[in-house]
């Protein structure tokens, strides 16, 4: 702060107000993720949408604060708030060039999408977030996204076979061919 000889203000007040605004939604973040971390995921996300509102002009923090609301809501089981704000969190990630971001939010969309039994469109966002890993040399989003596209068809081939009167051990082709699927990803 930059202060006159008789002790006045002299920074505008817009710069004020925008570092206040900064600080003001990174505390409200990190207020948050410390509550979602003690599995208070409904005071987390009242802390993430008010940071939300309060705003920042810091697009690599919105965009942490949209995946986190996002699993925040996926843990609450809403899912349709978890998919808005993991749909925001990619379009955020493309617009700024975070392209490991955009693997993430890739990935967890497709978490959740498997978890509404949308199976195609999960492995869509989960082989983007594998590419993209791969892309980028990152191993640890690499390993991530083969053990969620495995999560993907196993749970599509249980959903599958629920859905066919058989013989224990004794499954239809098109099952045991998405079971296959998911054993080579996981392997």
């Amino acid at each position: 702060m930059a202060l006159s000889p008789n002790g006045v203000d002299q920074e505008p007040a817009s710069k004020r107000l925008h570092s206040r605004m900064e600080a003001s939604c990174l505390e409200l973040a990190l207020e948050g993720e410390r509550l979602c971390k003690t599995g208070d995921f409904k005071g987390g996300t009242a802390f993430f949408e008010a940071a939300v509102q309060v705003g920042t002009e810091d697009l690599k923090t919105l965009s942490a604060i949209y995946s986190q609301l996002g699993n925040a809501y996926f843990y609450l089981k809403e899912y349709a708030k978890a998919l808005e704000y993991h749909r925001h969190d990619l379009t955020l990630a493309r617009t700024i060039g975070d392209r490991i971001g955009e693997g993430k939010a890739s990935g967890n969309l497709g978490n959740t999408l498997k978890v509404l039994g949308r199976y195609d469109e999960a492995v869509v966002c989960c082989q983007r977030h594998l590419e993209i890993s791969r892309e980028q040399g990152d191993k640890v989003g690499e390993a991530r996204a083969l053990y969620n596209i495995g999560n993907v068809f196993h749970a599509k081939g249980k959903q599958q076979s629920w859905n066919c009167a058989q013989d224990p051990g004794d499954l239809p082709s098109d099952v045991r061919e998405t079971l296959q699927k998911a054993t080579e990803f996981y392997e």
